[in-house]
């Protein structure tokens, strides 16, 4: 019978893991936001003038409670056209839309990807414990991707 006796091994380090790109580093933190009250003349004259496609709506509080975006204002537009009103006083409370997805800012951006997809919305509020803390958009991960190196891929 043969036997056989390596030693002592020594143990390998362990490999630290790849740090993850995460929401919270891409997210814009200088929110244009609106208040339910407000009027949809007012959302797109804010959203054409900033170059925004939508916003988070938050209530006195400063609690989300829903999010308009070109689409939603597009609904008034048509409203107007039938009833022949070149304005538009509707309150954003009346075409925002209530069920809001959010991201946590810990989520990588890669999951984020994940949720544009399966969504199909251009923009997630980003909540922390309740807390309206930023806002991701599609753009802002496709931005994240050129920046990445193969270590982090």
């Amino acid at each position: 019978m043969v036997k056989s006796f390596q030693g002592v091994r020594k143990a390998e380090p362990k490999k630290s893991p790849i740090p993850q790109i995460l929401v919270k580093e891409y997210m814009s933190t200088s929110l244009i936001t609106f208040k339910p009250d407000d009027t949809i003349d007012q959302v797109m004259e804010v959203l054409t003038k900033r170059r925004i496609s939508g916003a988070p709506v938050i209530d006195a509080s400063g609690a989300l409670v829903g999010i308009i975006s070109e689409v939603d204002c597009l609904k008034e537009i048509i409203k107007g056209k039938y009833t022949n009103t070149p304005k538009f006083p509707a309150k954003v409370s009346e075409h925002m839309s209530v069920h809001v997805l959010t991201l946590s800012p810990d989520l990588s951006i890669f999951d984020a990807a994940s949720r544009f997809l399966d969504y199909k919305i251009r923009r997630f509020p980003v909540m922390k414990d309740g807390v309206l803390l930023g806002q991701i958009s599609l753009s802002d991960i496709i931005r994240a991707f050129p920046t990445m190196k193969h270590t982090t891929w």
